[in-house]
């Protein structure tokens, strides 16, 4: 299979199930802004992670994406090929998040990303997290979307601010604090 089609040479993109829309459409802004999301948890994989199940946890978000994106990717009125994000994920989420927020001293300060290589990079995955988020919900007011995937996507970008500072923890690092001074 080539990688080049050349069907994208007049700024269009194909959707599933055959449908196109132009690049900077808001639904392909939306999935490559997860895809983008999804770049940058690999780079955070890439850092030397002790194994207190970030490895097995982001892998599986990592795939989690792609059935975001897979469903995204599907025009209306059309089934996703693949199963789409559910309310079990959500719950999967909440519940990583509690555990990590256990081990965590209560936040008295905003932090500044930074720390630990790995909590810089889960930062930098927050940060286009809520980005991603913001153009899903720009979508959603023109094509409403699951109420779940919205809840999911949500959750992952506090699940990904834990996840930073639990990293920083484990690391033996000190969250940044905000010296608004």
């Amino acid at each position: 299979m080539k990688i080049y089609t050349k069907r994208g040479d007049q700024g269009s993109t194909d959707l599933l199930h055959g449908a196109s829309l132009f690049k900077d459409h808001p639904r392909i802004r939306t999935y490559g802004s997860f895809d983008e999301l999804n770049a940058v948890l690999g780079l955070a994989l890439a850092e030397q992670i002790p194994d207190h199940g970030f490895e097995r946890n982001l892998t599986r978000i990592q795939s989690e994406l792609l059935q975001l994106g897979s469903e995204l990717a599907t025009p209306a009125g059309k089934s996703p090929s693949i199963r789409p994000i559910e309310a079990e994920q959500v719950q999967a989420l909440e519940i990583e998040i509690d555990q990590m927020q256990a081990a965590l001293k209560p936040l008295q300060n905003f932090i500044i990303p930074g720390g630990s290589r790995l909590s810089a990079a889960l930062h930098l995955a927050r940060t286009v997290c809520r980005r991603a988020e913001r153009e899903l919900v720009a979508l959603h007011q023109d094509e409403p979307q699951r109420t779940v995937v919205l809840q999911y996507v949500n959750r992952l970008g506090d699940y990904l601010f834990v996840c930073a500072r639990y990293s920083n923890k484990i690391l033996n690092q000190d969250d940044t604090l905000w010296n608004y001074r």
